[in-house]
């Protein structure tokens, strides 16, 4: 029995290191800070907001998030590619919807560093980076 609960343990922090991984091989030319986490007043949901900066040329994964997220560009210009819709290119000063569950890409199309501000509203507990084959 010991040792079953063993292997268990193990292979849940085997899976959660390779979720780690997945998430954080987006992160090639790109760094995240995360500003604030706070729970809501509504039960099993929290508040996320985290500074990405993407150097030159950079591109996230295709992923998505568990709950609603609002990105609004500091600096430069990012193209965001939405499934399911046409690219849409922002610059500093302008912020951009995306719904729970869309898989999406963003990428700095622009010749020096782009930064955005990132707030999610997302189920509390849940990885806030879910890669999308």
């Amino acid at each position: 029995m010991k040792m079953s609960r063993m292997m268990a343990a193990a292979l849940l922090i085997i899976g959660s290191g390779l979720v780690l991984h997945a998430a954080n091989a987006q992160q090639s030319g790109i760094q995240r800070t995360d500003l604030v986490r706070h729970d809501l007043g509504t039960p099993g949901r929290e508040a996320v907001q985290a500074r990405v900066d993407f150097e030159p040329g950079a591109i996230s994964i295709k992923h998505s998030h568990p709950g609603e997220e609002v990105a609004y560009v500091l600096e430069g210009s990012l193209e965001y590619q939405l499934e399911g819709r046409a690219p849409v290119t922002l610059h500093a000063g302008e912020a951009l919807f995306i719904p729970a569950g869309v898989a999406h890409v963003a990428k700095n199309v622009g010749s020096g560093k782009a930064s955005e501000l990132a707030t999610y509203i997302v189920e509390k507990g849940t990885p806030l980076v879910v890669p999308v084959k």
